[in-house]
């Protein structure tokens, strides 16, 4: 085959060109990814530093209430230790550490703020502080010493170099090897370790060990499954066929769960009994929003269909680093189930589930008898403060402080300032259980 010079000389020029742009496209795409990177590493630096300062905020407020005198003092304090321990949970689950299954961890952080609004609540009704609950304090302002010691030597050596997010954010783009080191973790594992005396909390709080020791509701009566079938349950949930399972990372405790996890950092919890997807947890930086809130919120009622036929009700969502969390309530005749809850994290970029907790779903759940109220509507509103201006109401059941639950009236309120608010008034009673503040931003809604 004889090809011409000017043909020659045209198909090395086309070559040429081809290899520049080939090249330019890969130098783009080695910054694009760099940029990525170091946008993760900063996001991931800032929730370790912001996670420290909640930490040494929490052990400072519980050496303070060691020694609170005064019932105003206690509940201050009582208020800080609430608001910091959320604020730490927050940061926490924005790191990489989903895979640790922190379970000591969170509920260290839950009982914190908990533990010692319930001191609060029993000081201001005139009880005194006994020496078991200046222990107690003791005992878990030494947790919150450990835990920020931790995590000042995380930052240490972040800052010196000796520890990088790099091999994080490699792992996470696909790049990283399973083999290298998860030093963001190292001290937690240490931390979730050290619980052997940790001392057993019983109080009038949801977060009270008698509670968290509750047998599930859902998995009464229910029959083993096979680890098999569960790995078939949890293929099915996530959508990953590279799942895999050992023993060691199975739960025990009051909801013995199949765990199975694969290199890409998803792990799906499936219960022995029943074979219930209890939770799913995945990682990655979502950068930008193609999608709306509401748009989330349908992408995880679809989700959540295709895992149970119960009927359930978005109430409230949240949106962090461009992960939209939606909480899910359970339903029944038109009563909302405040007691039943689903939460489902979706990615604003592509809509991917991230995440679904249903482990108090599965805890909770039961097949409620809904009876009519004994006080009506008309006489529930009559109890509301006349300054309140009612948007909307309807029935739900509530959690109370400790194992009990409440029917209640739910009004929607607002009041002459413009804040919203929750007013819960006891159904079958007439007493007013609950205030609720929400805040809404473009970001969501908080409850407090």
């Amino acid at each position: 085959m004889n090809i011409s010079k000017r043909c020659f000389v045209r198909i090395i020029s086309f070559l040429a060109a081809l290899a520049v742009v080939m090249g330019v496209m890969a130098a783009q795409s080695f910054r694009t990814a760099n940029a990525l990177k170091a946008q993760m590493e900063y996001t991931m630096m800032k929730n370790v530093e912001d996670l420290s300062a909640n930490i040494d905020n929490i052990n400072t407020s519980l050496s303070k209430g060691i020694y609170a005198g005064t019932p105003e003092m206690m509940s201050q304090l009582s208020a800080k230790l609430w608001s910091d321990a959320a604020s730490a949970k927050a940061a926490l689950s924005q790191l990489p550490v989903a895979q640790l299954n922190l379970e000591n961890t969170f509920k260290f952080l839950s009982q914190v703020g908990n533990y010692s609004k319930s001191l609060a609540d029993r000081y201001s009704a005139g009880e005194e502080l006994t020496d078991e609950d200046r222990d107690n304090l003791i005992a878990l302002a030494e947790y919150a010493q450990k835990l920020s010691d931790q995590m000042w030597q995380v930052e240490q050596k972040i800052n010196s170099g000796e520890l990088s997010f790099e091999q994080t954010a490699d792992g996470i783009w696909g790049s990283g090897s399973k083999d290298q080191p998860q030093y963001v973790t190292e001290g937690f594992t240490d931390f979730e370790e050290g619980y052997d005396s940790y001392p057993r909390l019983i109080y009038d709080g949801p977060f009270s060990d008698h509670i968290l020791e509750k047998e599930p509701e859902m998995l009464k009566g229910q029959r083993d499954i096979s680890a098999e079938d569960a790995l078939e349950i949890a293929k099915k949930a996530s959508g990953a066929d590279d799942l895999t399972h050992t023993d060691n990372d199975d739960e025990q405790g009051k909801m013995p769960s199949y765990v199975f996890s694969n290199q890409n950092g998803v792990s799906v919890s499936v219960t022995r009994a029943g074979g219930y997807v209890s939770y799913m947890i995945g990682y990655r930086a979502v950068e930008n929003r193609g999608i709306s809130a509401n748009e989330a919120t349908e992408r995880a009622k679809k989700f959540i269909q295709n895992i149970t036929k119960d009927s359930v009700t978005d109430t409230y969502y949240e949106i962090n680093n461009n992960i939209c969390t939606i909480n899910f309530a359970g339903e029944k005749d038109g009563v909302i189930l405040y007691t039943d809850l689903i939460k489902v994290s979706v990615a604003m970029d592509n809509g991917e589930i991230l995440a679904y907790d249903a482990r108090g779903y599965l805890t909770n759940h039961t097949d409620r008898d809904i009876n009519e109220p004994s006080l009506s509507e008309e006489d529930a509103r009559a109890k509301l403060s006349k300054q309140l201006n009612v948007n909307s109401s309807g029935l739900a059941v509530i959690p109370s402080s400790g194992t009990n639950e409440r029917y209640c009236y739910e009004f929607a309120c607002t009041t002459p300032e413009g804040r919203q608010m929750l007013v819960y008034i006891n159904a079958d009673t007439g007493k007013e259980e609950q205030i609720l503040i929400l805040r809404i931003s473009e970001n969501g809604t908080l409850t407090v």
